[in-house]
């Protein structure tokens, strides 16, 4: 587990043994094909052009693609951008745009094809993966861990605060919350129950284990939501909704519309599951004494540490407060310059973070391809439809009903990715045929879900099943806490946040 948590942060890997692993079930490699094929036989919808219809079947084909994963999703999207960029003049243009002088089909194609590479957001998630980066190389991300674990562990609640702490501190700066709560929290925090004889899969597993585990992800779940660059589907979201409707929100506005709710729930979670998951073992000084000589192993703070924390937190202070004058992804670029001159990682340990560049060509093949659905008309046409269906609504109630529907259908989910590729341009379609809604205050209610989400399931999150195969969450108490904090966290969203959006918007 301790190695599958490491490859997660993007670090180098050995390089594996001839794989066991079973072929992809030809099923699955075939069954988007027929999506996207039937539902291009399927009748174009009066008041939709069929090209819309033609690239919609391409792009649902794609969506199917990323649920089941016959192949690696970068590798889905790359398919899916070349295959439209292919048959532009049936899928990706009408036929009035092919007829204007000068029009370049197959110029104008391509250029759509790698839009998504010269997308600011994108630029930005792979700007925190090497801050990421930064932490492993330099070790500091696990000095914090072991420092808060040394300085609260004496007793279990309080330990629980330690690891949401940590889990906090690293979140703004790290993306991916695999990386994060997988790849360093949970190789500190594995070492910590069997110190006072808490075993997994068995009996004893709920004496310490238990309650750490599942503070550990119900803390990367919240700070997933506090922070935009806490969880990678919030910048692809943040993307797509800019591609969609040309809104846009910086970190600033991010986390002040979620700020009250999440740290009121960071406060809350290893209370609500030292009662819920109630540890056995209350207090002891066995991991306090661990943790302090695993310091005393790591030394004084490194030169490379203490630079890093110079940066990181000159790059937090710049998102916050000079957005306006200096791009948040510009900021990334010149951290990366920065770690790069005072070897802090070297271009080698840049080109090796494989997790790195399979998100960036990942998430830019995405935002292509939602950003599509906009060119060809479909969004428009869809929002149309939904909102003369629901237009009598009441604006704040229709906003309060699409949030439910958008995080209640994460349970068919098994990534995050895919929930905001598949769901995120039909609800926001949906939203914005309704007469009187407001669409910045809708996203900045919709969006930060994304986080919360990932508690419902044992996949529904990267670390969910670093937690989930751990050996103390077996599947009845992890089905029954999900259910029980992912309600808690939606209430509380909808409770508090939703009159908190009302105040300052």
């Amino acid at each position: 587990m301790n190695s599958s948590a490491q490859s997660s942060s993007g670090s180098p890997a050995t390089p594996p043994a001839p794989s066991t692993k079973p072929s992809t079930p030809l099923w699955k490699l075939l069954a988007p094909l027929a999506v996207a094929i039937v539902v291009a036989f399927i009748p174009t919808p009066e008041g939709l052009a069929p090209h819309a219809w033609y690239f919609f079947a391409i792009f649902l084909g794609c969506v199917v693609g990323l649920i089941l994963e016959p192949l690696p999703g970068a590798v889905v999207g790359l398919i899916g951008v070349t295959l439209v960029a292919l048959l532009s003049p049936w899928v990706l243009f009408s036929p009035a745009q092919l007829a204007a002088d000068g029009f370049n089909a197959a110029n104008q194609a391509f250029s759509w094809a790698v839009s998504g590479f010269t997308n600011s957001t994108v630029w930005l998630i792979f700007g925190a993966f090497m801050f990421a980066l930064g932490y492993e190389k330099t070790g500091l991300g696990r000095r914090i861990s072991l420092w808060l674990v040394k300085t609260m562990g004496k007793r279990t609640l309080t330990l629980g605060y330690a690891v949401m702490i940590a889990d906090g501190i690293l979140a703004p700066f790290t993306p991916s919350n695999t990386a994060r709560s997988g790849g360093t929290i949970y190789p500190v925090i594995r070492n910590l129950p069997p110190l006072y004889d808490s075993l997994p899969n068995d009996p004893s597993m709920k004496r310490m284990g238990s309650f750490l585990m599942w503070t550990a992800l119900a803390s990367t779940c919240v700070t997933s939501s506090l922070f935009l660059t806490a969880l990678a589907p919030n910048l692809l979201a943040i993307a797509l909704t800019e591609s969609a409707t040309g809104i846009q929100i910086n970190w600033g506005q991010w986390f002040m519309a979620v700020a009250p709710v999440g740290i009121l729930l960071l406060l809350l979670v290893p209370l609500l599951s030292y009662w819920l998951c109630a540890p056995e073992v209350k207090a002891g000084h066995e991991i306090s004494d661990w943790a302090g000589e695993e310091l005393t192993k790591l030394g004084a703070l490194t030169r490379n540490e203490i630079v890093l924390i110079i940066m990181v937190v000159s790059a937090l202070l710049l998102w916050i407060f000079a957005s306006d004058i200096i791009s948040a992804s510009l900021v990334g670029l010149i951290v990366i310059c920065g770690m790069l001159l005072t070897g802090i990682v070297s271009w080698s340990d840049i080109l090796d973070n494989r997790a790195a560049w399979n998100t960036f060509v990942w998430f830019a093949t995405l935002v292509a391809l939602a950003g599509g659905l906009s060119q060809v008309g479909f969004v428009t046409w869809f929002g149309n439809v939904v909102g003369g269906q629901i237009s009598h609504f009441d604006p704040l109630m229709a906003m309060v009903a699409l949030v439910v529907i958008f995080y209640l259908l994460h349970y068919f989910f098994a990534s995050v990715t895919a929930h905001v590729t598949a769901l995120l341009p039909v609800i926001l379609a949906a939203a914005s045929g309704i007469a009187g809604l407001d669409m910045e205050m809708f996203i900045l209610l919709l969006l930060p879900t994304l986080g919360f989400m990932g508690i419902l399931t044992p996949y529904g999150t990267g670390p969910s099943p670093v937690y989930y195969g751990s050996g103390y969450l077996p599947s009845a108490m992890f089905w029954k806490l999900g259910a029980i904090f992912g309600l808690l966290f939606l209430v509380v969203w909808l409770a508090v946040g939703l009159p908190w959006l009302l105040l300052i918007h």
